[in-house]
């Protein structure tokens, strides 16, 4: 099927007559370390199956069989299965006689850790395929590959078989690092993809890709963490053949967009036609949703409509998507406005940017193996799965930035469980600076509950800030005892570690206990009894004397001018309640002087002078 795809988009790009674009064969960076003959960088073109190690590297030892050196019989006789203690095998084979995905299968049967496969002449490097439907597929075995394979120029494998002839060993190490560019904190990624079910098993991988990495998909994309377009791959019919019956039936608008026959057979079945329109509702599901900011819904769209309605139970059908749609909730009306009309002679804006974007652009190269996934605009290779595509996805984003689904325990081993990974990590709580990325772990002081710890992360990291006390106290000394607690951590604007009071040491490893009764530093009153406590002490008075442990000294029955305390209380009492009763009658006196004044404005008191002019009033 991908040779046929390649040669249908060369024919679509010659008629086009605009930007010629190119295929672009994905590589990553293979590196000899012995022998010193050999030790340097090389290029290897990473196969499309299997799983590449996106992100990582692999280290191993090349091998080389005496018999079977294109790898396409079982090694039936031989185990490639590193020992403890040694380094993987990398299994080199040659170029021919079989299928490429055959050798790699027998090559990881036979234990080998990753497969190198030697050109047979000498070329630029291509990118090896999974054979076409119906041609050496009648196992499953392509979708069960599980190393990564490369294929390495002819010079380059001449020179390995040479050195292990001589008797030397080789070994390198294959990175796939910088693979994938991983620019931010953000993975923008294509699937070009099909909604034709009837294509075999690429169409059923596909399938099952989809409904696997649907949750995964829609989560990375909800929490802003991805950016995701389907995209979907259609070409033209030559203006010369648009009355032919191939035309006609696997074309819209007029021969402008076309897909293949699913069944290859013009006169029975579902046509090329019916998955262009089907094509083109599914993106314009996806263009509507993603305005309503949504876009997350295309998964659930597309794997609902593969469960309700397959070719093979003849319900691929506009009315079967359109109770999906309806059952999801989207806009129907706005996705029908977007598939517009396929039966007349006009171009489809959305369909029209499909077969724009198809053509490469930088890096990325034209888009002519189907199905394809776009990261970071460079494309995938290996095999559609969950695990493979998310270790792809996760070697996208920038170093110290990937979400903690990268860094669960089947996407790779957490390197910070290993001696703490050589990072500072404190003894006496969980509190480390290691932190496991994707691509390692990496030595930082961490930030915890908003207390920030400073240092270079291997050697010390300690708290910082007002709240530095809350954390293994400060990296100072601490103790209790009889319901005491003391603390030599200083959290106020001294810092640091200092004993408190009534305690000696250097306020880190220890605090001593002070006895002030023996080093006479406290309770030196004539008559006073001293007793040492934990951190303090206590004294007291003989004779009903009261001590002051401020001025050290104990206060009599009577202070020094005569007067005992409790004449003095009772002197105080005295005063405070004579005061109290002056001052009501102060306040009765004066509340009954205005009363009587006012009373005097009305009628004449009988302590009062009457007025000898008085007033009279005639009626």
């Amino acid at each position: 099927m991908g040779t046929k795809l390649n040669l249908l988009l060369c024919v679509w790009g010659l008629l086009l007559g605009c930007t010629v674009g190119r295929f672009v064969v994905e590589k990553n960076s293979l590196r000899v370390t012995a022998p010193s003959s050999l030790k340097g960088t090389y290029e290897c073109a990473i196969g499309n199956f299997g799983v590449p190690m996106y992100g990582g590297t692999l280290v191993g030892s090349v091998l080389y069989p005496k018999v079977n050196q294109k790898g396409c019989l079982n090694f039936t006789d031989v185990n490639f299965q590193s020992k403890p203690g040694g380094f993987p095998t990398f299994l080199l084979v040659d170029r021919g006689d079989c299928y490429f995905t055959l050798k790699a299968w027998n090559a990881q049967n036979g234990g080998a850790a990753a497969i190198l496969v030697a050109d047979d002449k000498a070329e630029t490097l291509i990118t090896m395929d999974t054979p076409e439907e119906g041609k050496g597929t009648d196992d499953d075995y392509v979708e069960n590959i599980s190393i990564p394979s490369v294929l390495i120029s002819k010079s380059l494998g001449d020179s390995i078989k040479k050195a292990l002839s001589d008797g030397e060993m080789v070994n390198m190490n294959l990175d796939w690092r910088e693979a994938l560019p991983h620019p931010d904190d953000r993975v923008e990624y294509e699937l070009w993809t099909n909604s034709n079910d009837e294509c075999g098993q690429k169409c059923d991988s596909l399938i099952n890709f989809l409904k696997d990495f649907k949750g995964v998909a829609q989560l990375l994309e909800r929490k802003g963490f991805t950016q995701f377009t389907p995209r979907y791959i259609t070409w033209f019919c030559p203006e010369a053949f648009l009355l032919s019956k191939q035309c006609k039936s696997q074309c819209i608008n007029n021969g402008r967009y076309c897909a293949p026959d699913p069944e290859q057979d013009f006169s029975s079945g579902y046509d090329g036609k019916d998955v262009v329109v089907q094509n083109l509702r599914q993106a314009c599901f996806y263009k509507v949703a993603n305005e309503s900011g949504k876009p997350w819904q295309w998964w659930d769209y597309v794997t609902d409509f593969s469960i309700r309605c397959p070719m093979k139970e003849k319900k691929y059908t506009e009315e079967c998507s359109d109770q999906v749609i309806k059952s999801l909730g989207a806009d129907l009306k706005k996705i029908k406005d977007c598939i517009g009309d396929p039966h007349a002679d006009v171009e489809n804006p959305v369909l029209k940017a499909e077969q724009e974007a198809q053509i490469g652009k930088g890096t990325r190269g034209d888009v002519t193996i189907l199905p394809t996934l776009v990261i970071n605009n460079r494309q995938y290779r290996g095999k559609l799965s969950r695990p493979a595509v998310l270790k792809a996805i996760c070697a996208g984003f920038l170093e110290t930035t990937e979400p903690s689904v990268c860094l669960t325990p089947e996407m790779e081993t957490d390197e910070c469980l290993v001696n703490n990974g050589g990072c500072w990590k404190e003894k006496s709580s969980n509190i480390t600076a290691c932190r496991d990325t994707f691509r390692g772990r990496v030595c930082e002081c961490p930030v915890v509950q908003n207390v920030k710890f400073v240092g270079d992360g291997y050697t010390h990291c300690e708290a910082s800030g007002t709240l530095s006390c809350d954390f293994n106290n400060g990296g100072c000394w601490k103790g209790s005892q009889g319901g005491r607690a003391y603390t030599a951590c200083l959290d106020d604007y001294r810092k640091g570690c200092t004993c408190p009071p009534g305690f000696k040491g250097d306020g880190v490893q220890s605090c001593e206990d002070i006895d002030e009764c023996q080093e006479k530093t406290a309770c030196q009153c004539p008559g006073c009894k001293c007793k040492n406590t934990w951190g303090s002490y206590e004294c007291k008075c003989g004779s009903g004397l009261f001590y002051s442990r401020e001025n050290d000294t104990c206060l009599g029955a009577y202070s020094a001018t005569g007067v005992s305390i409790w004449m003095i209380i009772l002197i105080v009492v005295v005063a405070v309640s004579g005061g109290y009763a002056f001052y009501k009658y102060r306040i009765q006196r004066y509340m009954d002087s205005e009363i009587r004044a006012i009373m005097a404005q009305y009628m004449p008191l009988d302590n009062q002078p009457e007025e000898s002019n008085q007033v009279h009033h005639n009626i």
